[in-house]
């Protein structure tokens, strides 16, 4: 749900920032993420572009689900391949319901008990400040590699 949210907000601002000129460059990417040094097969990677004060709309977000080998192929919400040249915030989150838990702060006390705990940390998804910078030409290595704390 939080992945859709994400989306529908890039879409907004686009759509705020118009139709003027073509608009931004997008470029091929894909990648790996893995967890504790295996491939995760049940992640949404979310890129988010990242504003400017000369590009105060950089254009829509771009997701991707990971395979059973971890690898994931970014797309818009309009299905275009690849996501906008620039810099990206990164969230990284479990597939389906999941419940996110912030160590600093507890878990919610209500929530859906069919919900599973989502493996991969905050400072991956609702607490990320990763970034990723996509270049002109695009990339195969945007590679991720989760670490849980032990």
């Amino acid at each position: 749900m939080r992945i859709l949210q994400w989306l529908l907000a890039g879409a907004f601002v686009a759509a705020l920032a118009g139709c003027s000129g073509s608009g931004p460059a997008y470029a091929p990417v894909s990648g790996v993420v893995t967890l504790n040094g295996q491939p995760y097969g049940e992640a949404v990677v979310v890129f988010l572009p990242k504003a400017t004060a000369d590009n105060p709309n950089p254009g829509r977000s771009s997701a991707g689900e990971t395979d059973a080998k971890g690898h994931f192929v970014l797309k818009t919400d309009e299905l275009k391949n690849g996501a906008v040249i620039g810099k990206h915030l990164i969230k990284v989150q479990t597939r389906g319901q999941v419940i996110q838990v912030d160590p600093t702060v507890g878990s919610a006390d209500s929530y859906d008990p069919r919900a599973k705990r989502d493996p991969i940390p905050a400072e991956w998804n609702t607490m990320s400040e990763k970034e990723f910078v996509v270049p002109a030409g695009g990339t195969d290595q945007a590679n991720f590699e989760i670490v849980t704390k032990k």
